[in-house]
């Protein structure tokens, strides 16, 4: 097993030594237009620096050049846990939530992740090239989240936020147990309120012209000082209807940048959520429909794209082996019921990047934009297809069919 471990890293390290690289797909999805038909994207250093017909790119010679039946823009799954849960399913790699405090902004994912988690590599596998990774559900406030690029060696590697959300729970998934707070609903609000008001107010004496009056730092109330200064989004684990509401009422109430995760039954209340503005990570659609999502619906994806709500698919997490979900073939069944391929796509890649804040680098195959692209042998979508190569700012870092 170490052996190859050693072998993973090393063809990793060789990858990167190889940024020119151009790839020919009979059909490129660039996710900035119409799919082009007999396509090509040149990457040079690592960035896009050509896209569009064969016919009008040139591909320079050195260049490396794959071939695919279909190209895509690299997967951003927009919400895992992947990297701080591991594939052994052990406590020893299990990081994605601390128990021993209901609120724990401060609890930052760049300081758990682990870049060699081997579940990274089997989504790296599938063409998924981002994914928005950090502390899970579970608790009131479980700590911070992060975005990385499925690659590199260190947390320093891969990382392209290193404070992307707060994640939050409410509803039932929030409360604790065995007596401990919260106990109930209003209980976890006003915990949620409270911090959130101490928070405002040491933002204001830290901002004090004299020095003096300033108080010492403190770790949860910065994190919480950020939110409330929109420098950094709450992302609410929910599902109930009524728990929906309570989000959006604290979101307004303190004038919060808030993404809803999960949201099961946001179709009961979607009047609301539009009103409100906020975006959407959806449930995978494959996820067990009980307790808090037994109201979920495979029409999830359709619904709110009927409605204009900004969305985007994810793995998310459940406590079983192998700790995640494949978020391309969670889309596909977004696609079957009422998304539509273009849809599903669009939520996994130029969707999922504007919901993380991030499509200045990924999404979409532009100039000037990260060299990342997913090669199939087919639909992506289709359950026969295989991914049959990963670049990853420009450096193939996959050749083998998944």
């Amino acid at each position: 097993m170490k052996i190859i471990n050693i072998l993973s890293v090393a063809v990793l390290f060789a990858a990167t030594l190889q940024a020119q690289v151009a790839v020919r797909a009979e059909t490129l999805h660039t996710m900035s237009g119409q799919a082009i038909q007999d396509g090509i994207v040149v990457i040079t250093d690592g960035k896009i620096s050509a896209v569009g017909a064969a016919a009008d790119v040139l591909v320079p010679d050195g260049y490396e050049l794959l071939r695919a039946k279909v190209a895509t823009p690299g997967i951003v799954d927009a919400h895992s846990v992947v990297g701080l849960a591991g594939y052994l399913n052990q406590d020893q790699d299990q990081d994605q939530l601390e128990r021993s405090a209901p609120m724990q902004p401060e609890l930052r994912a760049l300081d758990a992740y682990n870049a060699r988690e081997r579940l990274v590599e089997w989504l790296r596998g599938f063409g998924i090239t981002t994914i928005h990774t950090g502390h899970g559900p579970g608790a009131l406030i479980s700590g911070q989240t992060i975005v990385v690029k499925t690659t590199g060696n260190s947390v320093e590697d891969a990382v392209l936020d290193p404070a992307a959300m707060i994640a939050v729970t409410l509803g039932e998934g929030g409360l604790g147990s065995d007596g401990k707070s919260p106990g109930n609903r209003s209980k976890a609000i006003a915990m949620l309120r409270g911090l959130l008001i101490e928070a405002g107010d040491y933002a204001r004496k830290r901002a004090d012209a004299d020095e003096s009056k300033r108080p010492a730092r403190n770790l949860r109330l910065e994190a919480m000082a950020a939110a409330l200064a929109g420098e950094i989004p709450f992302l609410v684990t929910v599902h109930r209807a009524r728990d929906i509401l309570a989000t959006l009422r604290v979101a307004s109430e303190f004038n919060l940048t808030v993404v809803l995760d999960g949201a099961s039954e946001c179709y009961q209340v979607m009047d609301q959520i539009v009103a409100a503005g906020v975006s959407i990570i959806a449930n995978p659609p494959m996820v067990r429909t009980s307790g808090e999502r037994e109201n979920a619906t495979f029409e999830q994806g359709k619904l709110l794209a009927d409605a204009g709500v900004l969305f985007a698919y994810q793995s998310g997490f459940e406590g079983y082996v192998p700790k995640t979900r494949v978020v391309l073939l969670e889309a596909a069944h977004g696609a079957a019921y009422g998304l539509g391929a273009e849809g599903a796509l669009r939520a996994i890649t130029i969707d999922a990047a504007r919901l993380l804040g991030v499509q200045d680098r990924v999404g979409s195959l532009q100039v000037g934009k990260d060299g990342d692209v997913a090669l199939y042998d087919g639909d992506p979508f289709e359950y026969a297809s295989h991914c049959i190569a990963v670049v990853i700012d420009g450096a193939v870092v996959s050749r083998e069919a998944r």
